[in-house]
């Protein structure tokens, strides 16, 4: 208890936000409505929490924040790339629901080792 928000934290928790969204279309092609529901319910839960660490970060945190976004955009892109090749060269076609849903889980998984690397605990 009494952990202080950080701007990589917050950034962790919106790409998790971009991550759950990404899975919508997937779940919603494959008829899996409680998946739909549970996952819409984990995602109104962390963008609150995302919401009130915002609001919880110092003014010199905040305007950390556009260049980490800048990170977790790249990332997701890289990680969307990434997935294509792979898919590509080693899968049948898949759908672009579940290409777009293993994208941005290699996005974030990305976004959080890049953090992990660059910034010392």
């Amino acid at each position: 208890m009494g952990a202080k928000p950080t701007p990589e934290r917050l950034s962790l928790m919106l790409g998790m936000v971009l991550l759950m969204m990404s899975t919508i279309p997937r779940y919603l092609a494959g008829g899996h409505d409680n998946r739909f529901n549970l996952i819409l319910i984990a995602l109104v839960v962390v963008a609150g929490v995302a919401a009130a660490n915002w609001r919880l970060l110092e003014a010199e945190a905040r305007l950390r924040m556009p260049r980490l976004m800048g990170r977790l955009g790249i990332c997701m892109v890289a990680g969307l790339v990434g997935m294509g090749l792979y898919h590509a060269l080693f899968t049948d076609f898949i759908g672009w629901e579940l290409l777009i849903a293993h994208g941005a889980t290699l996005g974030l998984l990305l976004h959080a080792l890049w953090l992990w690397v660059r910034v010392p605990s």
